[in-house]
């Protein structure tokens, strides 16, 4: 496309990979006093804050038509799921390791795009996967061995997404992406307000609300600029330039996850892990790369969807 700026949709795309982890890494900070449900509360209502002026300067309408409405509705629900596996994944395993295993997502995607949009997946894409998932389970053995099931949350992060991701293809030409996160915000807030109403009867911890002291209200702002900021930054980027050329950009979140993750909590994966952590982006820039040459082809342009991995485990 003639107004397509490849060199800003990377640099773009670059600082979301390193501003998505900072957002974890706080709510991993958070996670030792602030119960889940807290932290998922003011993570979807800082998108409502932070994006409606956008909206609105924008000129842009959050009236969407009524089957984007219902989808958007299902799209909130797996954006919740994905969110709140991912932080409750952080109270056990290392920045790294939990990003790095939430990164079976776009194996995932390829396996939902064959499946339930009829996508053509060839045999090579279908090794990439197998090898792919077989990286992830380096990283998630370790982890296992220490903490037990709860190793298996980022797992739970990239079904959630990859959903999640399905449904966003489905609408995406029928919305304005931030109008869209706007309205998926307030039907989180929503839906969270329903959820506090039933717990008065129930007082289930999780479900809790508790007044954060000075430090944890300011981190608990930094959650939500960092998660919303960030899905900004990742939306633009892809404004700038096509999805194939940023989508390989996206796998430096690891490396940024790891140095956050050293700097903040001494955190480094062990050798096992870190074999996996190499396996795991290797296939995945594989799936990556052999897309782009799908996409490219003649004969493979009117029947091949791509299925990039856009998207990130804490959007």
């Amino acid at each position: 496309m003639s107004n397509d700026r490849p060199l800003v949709g990377i640099l773009l795309m670059i600082g979301f990979c390193a501003v998505a982890p900072l957002g974890d890494s706080i709510a991993k900070l958070l996670g030792e006093t602030i119960p889940l449900f807290e932290l998922l509360v003011v993570r979807f209502a800082a998108q409502v804050v932070f994006l409606l002026p956008v909206v609105w300067w924008s000129g842009k309408t959050l009236i969407l038509p009524p089957h984007v409405m219902r989808l958007t509705v299902l799209r909130t629900m797996l954006h919740i799921a994905g969110i709140g596996a991912m932080f409750m994944s952080l109270r056990y395993l290392p920045l790294a390791d939990a990003v790095a295993i939430a990164f079976v997502m776009p194996f995932i995607m390829l396996a939902f795009g064959k499946f339930f949009l009829g996508e053509a997946v060839g045999p090579r894409r279908l090794a990439a996967c197998t090898v792919g998932f077989m990286g992830t389970m380096l990283v998630v053995q370790p982890s296992f061995i220490s903490v037990g099931a709860p190793a298996l949350l980022p797992l739970l992060v990239a079904v959630a997404f990859s959903g999640y991701m399905l449904v966003t293809r489905q609408i995406s030409r029928a919305a304005d992406p931030i109008a869209l996160q706007v309205v998926s915000g307030f039907y989180a807030v929503a839906g969270f307000a329903a959820l506090a109403l039933v717990n008065l009867g129930f007082d289930l911890p999780e479900l809790r609300m508790v007044k954060p002291n000075l430090r944890e209200t300011l981190l608990l702002i930094g959650s939500g600029f960092f998660g919303t900021f960030g899905h900004l930054l990742m939306t633009w980027s892809l404004r700038f330039a096509p999805s194939a050329t940023v989508a390989p950009i996206q796998y430096l979140e690891i490396p940024f996850a790891t140095v956050i993750g050293w700097l903040i909590f001494r955190d480094l994966p062990n050798g096992l892990a870190a074999l996996g952590i190499a396996v795991t982006m290797g296939a995945g820039l594989y799936i990556v790369f052999r897309e782009r040459a799908l996409a490219r082809s003649p004969t493979m342009r009117t029947s091949h969807t791509r299925s990039m991995p856009q998207g990130d485990s804490s959007a």
